[in-house]
């Protein structure tokens, strides 16, 4: 696209440019993932027809079309067309698409939107063994891809650890979203779920040679609220992008924390920034794939707008000013979080910590509870101190990870309004316990990278905070 180059520079400039970012990027060890959208193209519905394209051409070939209804166009896309992608003809054009950009750019992996729309077959129908999804899988060129699944469509085909995989396309976990969201602000009934998706997703991903790092776990994304408004906004208010507020998603799982949108109010203010540190500490102890949105790191706002993708605006420009700001606080918090899991091989395994006999027919509460009916009891990489499951009102949730030299990691996290005295358990031989997180803290004592000794027998967790302490020499 002519106005991807700089300057003016044409489609040509453009094409080069992106190829010395992608080099530059590789150069500095950061990896490419590109988003591509084949389940709709801009030539709109049937009301609105907008023929540019593949209208003119073929419009029974290139979308799925109702040849009951005067093959009228078929919408899983939420754009008023969908691409026929499991078409022959329509096939070789993504897969030869997908081959370009990574012969010509070399990109290293692609991220699907609506990729459930690649399961539906040329009348919309879903398949169980898309011709699309295993050609992509098996292709020679893209088998060295990272290929990443969004796992919905708008037509209501939810694929959320279920995708076609063939062993090989990761999954943005939307049920990992909606756990983390609802276990942080304080839901009843989720401390089963929130403790599962903390695992890796068992449930979900332990089938035939699925690992963790298949499921993307992520509580915000380009779509919906972010991190700061995800506990700053009960609703979304989405009136500047002239729909009436009609567009965008209702199911936000947000908690305002006492009073809708800015304010002046100091303990509102500080319960938002433990609140966006408990979702990035639980983040970042995750097993599985992280992945954050790009502004979060220093409480980037829309003002509550969840469908902002319209707006050339500052409620979507990065806000440098405001990152140099918090660098301190917010950023650092989140930075030194990020450092600590990359030099934990503990946080990221390559195979599923849980050892239950896998069923996804049972609640995450019962899977827990299958394997650790009792409390404290250890299974080699996980000591889940727990003997609370059944109960729905409780919202606090404490557990041992071991690395198997000593290094363990405690981990707690309360989402009561009030704090909760918890017993430590004993570190490991010749080791003590040292806090290295604290949320409730201010910074900078809200992390310490060589960790704060003195830990006692008991801790007080504050009301929405988390911590974490490591075992050490």
């Amino acid at each position: 696209m002519s106005r991807y180059a700089s300057c003016g520079g044409g489609p040509v400039r453009a094409s080069w440019e992106f190829k010395e970012m992608v080099k530059a990027l590789h150069g500095a060890g950061i990896e490419v993932i590109l988003d591509v959208v084949y389940n709709h193209t801009n030539e709109a519905d049937d009301e609105n027809p907008y023929t540019t394209s593949f209208r003119g051409i073929d419009n029974k070939v290139y979308y799925m079309v109702d040849l009951n209804n005067n093959a009228q166009l078929l919408n899983f896309a939420g754009c008023g067309n969908t691409f026929n992608c499991n078409h022959p003809t329509v096939m070789e054009l993504i897969l030869d698409s997908l081959r370009h950009w990574v012969t010509e750019y070399h990109v290293d992996g692609f991220r699907f939107d609506l990729a459930s729309v690649l399961c539906r077959g040329t009348d919309g129908t879903p398949i169980n063994a898309p011709p699309l999804v295993k050609a992509i899988s098996k292709d020679s060129v893209l088998s060295r891809c990272k290929i990443i699944a969004e796992p919905w469509d708008c037509g209501g085909l939810y694929l959320v650890g279920k995708f076609p995989n063939w062993d090989r396309w990761a999954e943005w976990n939307g049920k990992y979203r909606d756990d983390i969201r609802r276990f942080i602000k304080g839901d009843a009934g989720m401390k089963g779920n929130f403790a599962t998706r903390i695992a890796g997703s068992a449930d979900l991903y332990r089938v035939n040679k699925r690992k963790p790092y298949h499921s993307v776990n992520f509580v915000i994304a380009h779509d919906g609220f972010t991190l700061y408004d995800l506990v700053s906004y009960n609703n979304k208010h989405n009136d500047a992008n002239g729909e009436g507020g009609n567009d965008g998603c209702n199911d936000n799982f947000s908690w305002n924390c006492g009073i809708e949108g800015e304010t002046s109010d100091a303990n509102i203010n500080a319960l938002r920034s433990r609140q966006m540190k408990n979702f990035h500490l639980a983040l970042m102890v995750s097993q599985g794939t992280p992945m954050m949105l790009m502004g979060d790191e220093y409480g980037h706002t829309r003002y509550g707008n969840n469908n902002s993708y319209g707006h050339d605006t500052a409620i979507n420009n990065f806000q440098w000013g405001q990152l140099e700001a918090r660098k301190n606080d917010h950023f650092r918090f989140f930075s030194k979080m990020i450092k600590f899991r990359l030099s934990h091989n503990v946080l990221r395994k390559e195979s599923f910590i849980e050892k239950y006999p896998l069923s996804l027919n049972i609640n995450a509460t019962e899977m827990l509870m299958k394997e650790f009916p009792t409390k404290k009891r250890s299974r080699n990489d996980i000591t889940w101190l727990e003997d609370n499951w059944y109960n729905e009102e409780s919202r606090f949730l404490a557990f041992m990870l071991h690395d198997g030299n000593g290094g363990d990691i405690y981990l707690a996290f309360n989402a009561h309004h009030f704090s909760i005295k918890t017993a430590i358990p004993s570190p490991p031989r010749n080791r003590n316990w040292y806090r290295v997180v604290d949320t409730n803290l201010k910074s900078p004592d809200d992390f310490v990278t060589e960790g704060v000794s003195g830990i006692s027998e008991t801790y007080d967790v504050a009301p929405y905070s988390a911590i974490l302490l490591e075992a050490k020499q």
